[in-house]
């Protein structure tokens, strides 16, 4: 019986996560769980698995949690470390944004399986995990992304083993068929309307202008200690080869499905063994498989995103914190689709090189979502 802390249970990874632990109850158990501000739900999460631990990082609607039976309860910002706990197997990060670091950073402290849906970890501060790592040989550090598992099962679940090239595959998001001219008028309902993946608000929008890829890239090179120039990026618009690894002899090893977060999510709380879930097998006379190049006129914030792996130190930190701003702009309706990348390029120009420490981090994640800010106030006086 495996011992789950999840962070993130009333997101879309974590209310998958739960239902892995309902399909196999005799596997695994909830010891705690964090949300970030929908107490209703996770109100029902603490009747039905009644963890030691619950946190709840905004807590103007702690009022709703009115049954918390044996669960000791924390709230505020950094509430939701509480959630690590002492007993716990495997910890799910499943939050989104730069928050997510520091329980990466504490559960690899405490010698702890770390389950990783949170891209802002690696991205921002791959640097720290990596190096806390190598002072840590207990923890292990397991992707949960659809892209960098199917990495890993290509790599015969051995993050070490030599290869030639990595091969992220990416589905194109809801725009994937849309002219540039087209681009100029979609609105975020337009954006949320994935082809292929049922997501969060934030990351379906990341999928449509594949700064989600771009911020994948730099994960699997943190995960798999690998330089960008060994990294390729393909348009995959059935999104059922998840990706690729070619070796040195020229062969190219894939992880294929429908498009299902639940074995990705599994195979990292289950590993090494492998379970039974409810995806549908795959039928290879269903449909043909095509591949088409990535067109970065098209896609200019996957661009950006790799110009940011390149410039490294905190860069990748202020493209990830502005990005994570101007997609909620763009949510709201405050500006429009094309303006995302605007607004992340002003951030990264006005971002200075700083050494990646956490202090540092915490300074340009807080600048970069203040220079977004600053040029949507200028542009709203222009």
């Amino acid at each position: 019986m495996k011992k789950i802390a999840l962070i993130g249970s009333t997101g879309s990874i974590g209310r998958q996560v739960l239902n892995c632990v309902d399909r196999h109850p005799d596997k695994f158990k909830i010891v705690s769980l964090s949300a970030g501000s929908n107490a209703k739900l996770l109100a029902e999460q603490i009747e039905k698995y009644k963890p030691e631990i619950a946190t709840l990082t905004n807590p103007e609607n702690a009022s709703l949690i009115k049954s918390i039976n044996s669960t000791t309860l924390y709230f505020g910002e950094n509430s939701m470390e509480h959630a690590i706990t002492t007993d716990c197997d495997i910890v799910v990060v499943s939050v989104v944004g730069f928050c997510g670091l520091k329980c990466v950073l504490k559960s690899i402290e405490m010698d702890k399986t770390v389950a990783l849906a949170n891209k802002e970890a690696l991205v921002a501060g791959g640097k720290l995990v990596t190096d806390l790592l190598k002072k840590h040989p207990k923890a292990k550090l397991l992707p949960v992304d659809s892209e960098h598992s199917a990495i890993w099962q290509s790599l015969g679940l051995d993050k070490d083993r030599p290869f030639k090239k990595l091969i992220l595959t990416a589905s194109g998001g809801a725009f994937r068929d849309k002219t540039y001219e087209e681009l100029k008028s979609v609105t975020a309902s337009d954006a949320l309307k994935h082809p292929n993946w049922l997501m969060g608000d934030k990351i379906t929008v990341d999928c449509a202008t594949m700064m989600n890829k771009g911020l994948e890239v730099m994960e699997a090179m943190w995960l798999f200690n690998c330089p960008l120039e060994k990294i390729e990026v393909i348009i995959h618009p059935e999104s059922i080869i998840h990706s690729m690894v070619e070796y040195d002899d020229s062969a190219v090893v894939c992880q294929l499905a429908y498009p299902s977060m639940e074995i990705p999510i599994q195979l990292a709380l289950s590993y090494p063994d492998r379970l039974k879930t409810d995806v549908e097998s795959y039928d290879f006379l269903s449909k043909n498989l095509t591949f088409r190049k990535v067109d970065l006129d098209k896609y200019p914030c996957f661009k950006l995103a790799l110009e940011s792996a390149k410039l490294g130190d905190n860069y990748p930190c202020a493209l990830s914190a502005a990005n994570e701003v101007a997609v909620h702009l763009f949510l709201k309706g405050l500006i429009p689709y094309l303006s995302i990348y605007d607004y992340v390029l002003y951030a990264l120009e006005k971002t200075v090189r700083r050494e990646v420490t956490l202090e540092n981090l915490l300074e340009t994640d807080a600048l970069a979502r203040s220079f977004v800010l600053e040029k949507y106030k200028g542009d709203l006086n222009d």
